[in-house]
């Protein structure tokens, strides 16, 4: 019985190997969990097209949009654990939605295998060009001058988008009014055509409209000045004191997925974000490849899912 059960774990063993060395031996889902267009969409490809020179397989974008990205990152929950779906997924859909959605069917730390950290970005606070604000300590005024008047826009209730500008709105005592979108794309073109009046959006999403002047940006939510709006100011730097966000990128398995096939993957991300075209490339969209470990990462997403569960809690945004 017990030469017979070796023969097992063994053979078992050789197998997962086996399928470590043979993967990926199929075309690989990546969902997006957003419409085509935003910064999840972008960063996504970015990274399908270079994983697909990499692995020698067609890595293809799966965009699946709704309920703040939890429709996607469900999918990808419920996909088979074989390395064949990833999910790029964003500190919105991972930290937050786990406080703020009530009927979630997943637990993004039980259930998600953190695979790599891709990019982080700050959150840019952009308006329409005729906006008469030309900085944060403006768009203060206005709103206090101006209470309840303000529009602004967001990809959706509880993204984070939404929960960013909510953070700034308390923070600066300052009333205004939300305008929900299904995400960023129609949120932002809503801003350009002056439709409502400031968004905090992600800035891979709004950096070539603010670069092409249909928008103007007033600040970055990092505690440093953005390289690619090194002119533009932090929040911080220009009136409200210890405003701090970071939004970040990364690629999610599901959890049963083998631990072999999540060390290729982590491998292959970051073999991809030392190429000097996807470095450039993210860039130009004001965004930094992730350097950290699998573990670090994985710490880190604990930790962000503890962070923004208190935002949501102490906002009292719920969605059912």
């Amino acid at each position: 019985m017990k030469i017979r059960l070796l023969t097992v774990v063994g053979a078992l063993l050789i197998a997962g190997t086996a399928s470590a060395q043979s993967y990926p031996a199929k075309p690989v889902r990546l969902i997006v969990p957003f419409p085509a267009g935003g910064g999840s969409d972008i960063v996504g490809r970015i990274m399908a097209q270079r994983l697909t020179e990499q692995m020698k397989q067609q890595v293809f974008v799966d965009n699946r949009g709704g309920a703040g990205g939890s429709i996607g990152t469900e999918a990808a929950v419920k996909s088979a654990p074989d390395g064949y779906t990833m999910v790029l997924a964003s500190t919105s859909e991972i930290a937050v939605n786990p406080s703020l959605y009530t009927r979630l069917t997943y637990d993004t730390v039980r259930d998600l295998a953190a695979v790599a950290m891709v990019a982080s970005t700050p959150i840019v606070v952009v308006v329409h060009p005729s906006m008469p604000v030309m900085t944060v300590k403006d768009l203060v005024a206005l709103a206090k001058a101006r209470p309840g008047d303000i529009n602004v826009a967001s990809a959706g209730n509880g993204t984070f988008t939404h929960l960013s500008g909510e953070l700034f709105r308390s923070m600066a005592n300052i009333q205004w009014t939300h305008v929900p979108y299904k995400g960023a794309p129609t949120a932002l073109g809503d801003v350009v055509s002056g439709q409502v009046q400031v968004m905090f959006s992600s800035l891979p999403a709004a950096v070539g409209l603010i670069n092409g002047g249909r928008l103007k940006a007033i600040a970055v939510s990092t505690v440093k000045r953005s390289d690619a709006l090194p002119d533009v100011p932090t929040v911080m730097e220009s009136g409200v004191p210890g405003y701090e966000v970071l939004y970040w990128y990364g690629l999610f398995v599901p959890a049963a997925t083998p631990g072999e096939i999540v060390a290729r993957l982590h491998n292959e991300i970051a073999q991809a974000l030392r190429a000097p075209d996807v470095i450039g490339n993210l860039a130009r969209q004001g965004a930094t490849p992730g350097t950290v470990s699998q573990q670090q990462f994985a710490d880190l997403v604990k930790s962000e899912v503890a962070k923004w569960g208190k935002v949501v809690k102490a906002s009292g945004a719920k969605i059912d």
